[in-house]
C-alpha cells in the first residue's frame, strides 16, 4: 500500500476529530432559562422525528437498488451505493443536530454581544463543515484502497447522490411549505412577526431551516465533494492521463482535498469582528485565510506528486479562482447592502407585481456573470494542463479545478450552516419573549445568515457545473473503453433528441416541487386559520396553539411529494438510455447539465434577492414593517421561498444523479439499448 493514499484517510480522521472537539464546547455552553429550553427541545423532536422517517423511507429503496446494482453492474457497486448512502445520510444527520444543538446556545450567547454570538454559531457550522469533507475522504480513501480501481467508486457516487437528493427535495418541500404557511397568514393576515409564539407553524417553520437548509445542504455538498473527486479520479485513470502523471494523478484529487483540511483549520481561527464589526467580513477573512492556505499546499502537492507540474498547478488555482468569484458575484446580487436588492425593495413600494416583475429580472441577470466565470475557468484550466496537445489532459485539468473549487467545501459550509443557526436563534429570541438587546444581535446575524446561505448555493451549482462536465468526460471514456469510439453531433437526430430532452427535464423536475410546495403551504394555511380561528385567546396570548398538528401537517407532505421528483431523476437517464442509444443518452447528459445550471443559478439567487428586498424593508426602509411595500415584499419572498430552498438547490443533485447513472449502467445500455 502506497502511504500516499493513507493521507486522505488522516486527513479526514483529523478533520472529525477537530468537529468533536468543537461540538463537545458547543454542547458545554448553557441552554438558557427554562422557556428557551423547551423551544429547543420542540424544535430538536420535530427535526429529529423528520429526518427518521425520511431515512427510513429512503433506505428502503435504497437497499432494493444496491441488490439491482449488485446483480446488474457488480458487487462493488451495490457496496459502494450503499455505503455513500449511508455516509450521506450521516452527513446530513449531523447538520441537523448541530443546528437544532447551537440554535438556542447561540441565543443566550447574544446576551454577551454579537463577537460571542458570531463565534458560536461559526463553530456550530463547522462542526457540520468538518464532518461532511472528513466523511468523503475517508470513504473515498478507504474505497479506493479496498478496490485499487477508481472506476469502481462510481457506486459509492451515486449513493451519495441519491440520498442528496431525496434530502434536497423532502427537506426543501419541508421548510418552504412550513415557511410560506407561516409568513401568509402569520405575516399578511394577522400582521405579526415572523417568529411571533401565536403563530401555529412557528415551530414547524424553525424545525424546517434544520432539515432543509442544513441537513439537505450537508447532504448536497457530502456528495458533490465526493463525485467531483471521483471524477478526477475516473479522467486520471485514462491511459494518457495515467502515462504522464502515473497512479499519483489519480490520488491528487484526494491530496487536494486533505490539504485544504489543514487549509481550513488555519482559516477557522480568522472568523473574528474587525473595527468595522461587519459580521460578513468576519466571515470571509476565514474564507480569504483558507483560500491563502490552500494555494500553497496545493503547490507542494503538485511539486511532490506530479513533479511540479505548472499546468495542473494553474488549473488548482482556476478552480480557487471560480470559487472566490462566484462567492463575489452571488454577495453582489442577494446582500441587501447593494443595488439588486436595494431596486427590488423599491419597487415592492408600488405593490407585489413590480416587486415579483423586479425580483425576476434581478435572478435572471444574476445568471450571466456566474457562466462568464465558469466558461472562463474551464478555458484557462483547459489548455494550461495541455488540452490543445492533448484532449484528455485538459479535461483532467478542468476536474482538477472542480476538486480545488470543492476542496474549501469545509469553509464554505461552516459558513452556510452559521446561516440557520443564526435564523433559529433569532426565532427563539422572539418566541421566548427575550429583551431587545438580544434580538438587536440575532437580527443581524440572521440578515447575514441569508446571504451566507444563498452565496453557498451559488457555489454548489457552480461547482457542480465543472463536476458534471469532468462526469460526462468519464461518460465519454466509459463507451471509448467499451466500444472503441464516441462522437457526439448535433446533425445526429438522437444527439439532438437528448438535448432536447434533457435541457427540459430542470424544468419538469422544478416544476414538481414547486406545485408541491403550493399543495403543502395550503395545507399549512388552512391549518393556521383554523386555529386562529377555533383555539380561543391564541391571539391573546391566553392560549397555546397546537405546534404539533402543523408539524405533522409538514412531515407527511414532504415524504409524499419527494417520490415523484426521485423517480424523475432516476428513471429519466435510463429510459432514454435503453430506449434510444448511448448517444441520446449523452446528449442528454449536456442538456441537463447546461439548463440546470441556468435554472438553478436563476431560481436560488433570485429567491435570495426577493427574502432579502423583504429583509430590507423590515430594517426601516421605504415605509419599514406594516408598510404596503412590505406586505408586497413577503408576497415576493414567498413565491422566492420555494425557489431559493427547494427547486434551485435540489437540480444540483438531480444533474449528478443522471450522470452517475449514465456511468453505472453504459455497458448495459451498450449491449441492450433498442435503437
Amino acid at each position: 500500500m502506497d502511504i500516499l493514499t493513507l493521507i486522505p484517510i488522516i486527513a479526514g480522521a483529523i478533520a472529525l476529530l477537530y468537529a468533536g472537539f468543537l461540538a463537545i464546547r458547543i454542547m458545554k455552553e448553557d441552554e438558557g432559562d427554562d422557556k428557551m429550553r423547551g423551544i429547543a427541545k420542540a424544535i430538536r423532536e420535530g427535526a429529529k422525528a423528520y429526518l427518521n422517517r425520511q431515512y427510513k423511507t429512503v433506505f428502503a429503496f435504497a437497499i432494493v437498488i444496491a441488490v439491482i446494482l449488485g446483480v446488474a453492474i457488480n458487487w462493488q457497486a451495490g457496496v459502494g451505493f450503499i455505503s455513500g448512502a449511508a455516509l450521506s445520510a450521516v452527513a446530513g444527520y449531523i447538520g441537523m443536530n448541530m443546528t437544532t444543538q447551537g440554535n438556542v446556545r447561540t441565543t443566550n450567547k447574544a446576551r454577551e454581544g454579537l463577537q460571542a454570538a458570531l463565534s458560536l454559531a461559526f463553530k456550530g457550522g463547522a462542526v457540520s463543515g468538518f464532518s461532511i469533507v472528513g466523511l468523503a475522504l475517508i470513504g473515498l480513501g478507504v474505497f479506493y484502497i479496498v478496490f485499487n480501481d477508481a472506476r469502481l467508486l462510481v457506486g459509492f457516487g451515486f449513493g451519495a447522490c441519491l440520498v442528496s437528493l431525496f434530502a434536497r427535495v423532502g427537506g426543501g418541500i419541508y421548510t418552504k411549505a412550513a415557511d410560506v404557511g407561516a409568513d401568509l397568514v402569520g405575516k399578511v393576515e394577522a400582521g405579526i412577526p415572523e417568529d411571533d409564539p401565536r403563530n401555529p407553524a412557528v415551530i414547524a417553520d424553525n424545525v424546517g431551516d434544520a432539515v432543509g437548509d442544513c441537513a439537505g445542504m450537508g447532504a448536497d455538498l457530502f456528495e458533490t465533494y465526493v463525485v467531483t473527486a471521483m471524477a478526477a479520479m475516473l479522467l486520471a485513470s485514462s491511459p494518457i492521463v495515467l502515462g504522464k502523471f502515473g497512479s499519483n494523478g489519480v490520488i491528487l484529487p484526494l491530496i487536494i482535498g486533505a490539504m485544504a483540511i489543514f487549509a481550513t483549520v488555519v482559516g477557522s481561527f480568522f472568523v473574528k469582528l474587525g473595527k468595522d464589526k461587519k459580521i460578513m467580513n468576519a466571515l470571509y477573512k476565514g474564507l480569504i485565510v483558507t483560500t491563502v492556505v490552500s494555494a500553497i499546499t496545493f503547490y507542494l502537492a503538485d511539486y511532490y506528486l506530479l513533479g511540479g507540474d505548472l499546468g495542473i498547478f494553474i488549473s488548482s488555482l482556476v478552480g480557487l479562482g471560480v470559487m472566490a468569484c462566484l462567492v463575489v458575484i452571488t454577495d453582489y446580487f442577494t446582500s441587501y447592502s447593494h443595488k439588486p436588492v436595494i431596486s427590488v425593495s423599491e419597487a415592492s413600494k408600488t405593490g407585489a407585481g413590480t416587486n415579483i416583475i423586479a425580483g425576476l429580472g434581478m435572478g435572471m441577470r444574476s445568471t450571466f456573470l456566474p457562466v462568464i466565470v465558469i466558461v472562463i475557468g474551464i478555458l484557462v484550466a483547459y489548455y494550461m494542463s495541455g488540452g490543445a496537445t492533448s484532449p484528455e489532459l485538459g479535461v483532467f485539468g478542468i476536474a482538477i479545478a472542480a476538486a480545488a473549487m470543492l476542496s474549501t467545501t469545509g469553509m464554505i459550509v461552516s459558513i452556510d450552516a452559521f446561516g440557520p443557526i443564526t435564523d433559529n436563534a433569532g426565532g427563539i429570541a422572539e418566541m421566548a419573549g427575550l429583551p431587545e438587546d438580544v434580538r438587536n444581535v440575532t437580527d443581524p446575524l440572521d440578515a447575514v445568515g441569508n446571504t451566507t446561505k444563498a452565496v453557498t448555493k451559488g457555489y454548489a451549482i457552480g461547482s457542480a457545473a465543472l463536476a458534471s462536465l469532468s462526469l460526462f468526460a468519464a461518460y465519454k471514456d466509459e463507451i471509448v473503453i467499451r466500444s472503441g469510439s464516441f462522437l457526439l453531433s448535433l446533425e445526429d437526430p438522437f444527439v439532438l433528441v437528448g438535448l432536447l430532452l434533457g435541457a427540459a427535464m430542470p424544468f419538469l423536475f422544478a416544476s414538481y416541487l414547486m406545485t408541491a410546495v403550493g399543495r403543502a403551504a395550503f395545507q399549512i394555511v388552512e391549518e393556521v386559520r383554523r386555529q386562529f380561528r377555533e383555539i380561543k385567546g391564541i391571539m391573546e396570548g391566553t392560549a397555546k396553539p397546537d405546534y404539533g398538528k402543523a408539524v405533522d401537517i409538514v412531515t407527511k407532505a414532504a415524504l409524499k411529494e419527494m417520490a415523484v421528483p426521485a423517480a424523475v431523476a432516476i428513471l429519466s437517464p435510463l429510459l432514454v438510455g435503453f430506449l434510444l442509444n448511448e448517444r441520446a443518452l449523452g446528449g442528454m447528459l449536456m442538456g441537463v447539465i447546461l439548463s440546470g445550471l441556468l435554472l438553478a443559478l436563476l431560481m436560488t439567487t433570485g429567491g435570495a434577492i426577493w427574502d432579502n428586498a423583504k429583509k430590507y424593508i423590515e430594517l426601516g426602509n421605504f415605509g419599514g414593517k406594516r408598510s404596503p411595500a412590505h406586505a408586497a415584499a413577503v408576497v415576493g419572498d414567498t413565491v422566492g421561498d420555494p425557489f431559493k430552498d427547494t427547486a434551485g438547490p435540489a437540480i444540483n443533485p438531480l444533474i449528478k444523479v443522471m450522470n452517475t447513472l449514465a456511468i453505472l449502467f453504459i455497458a448495459l445500455i451498450l449491449t441492450f439499448s433498442v435503437l
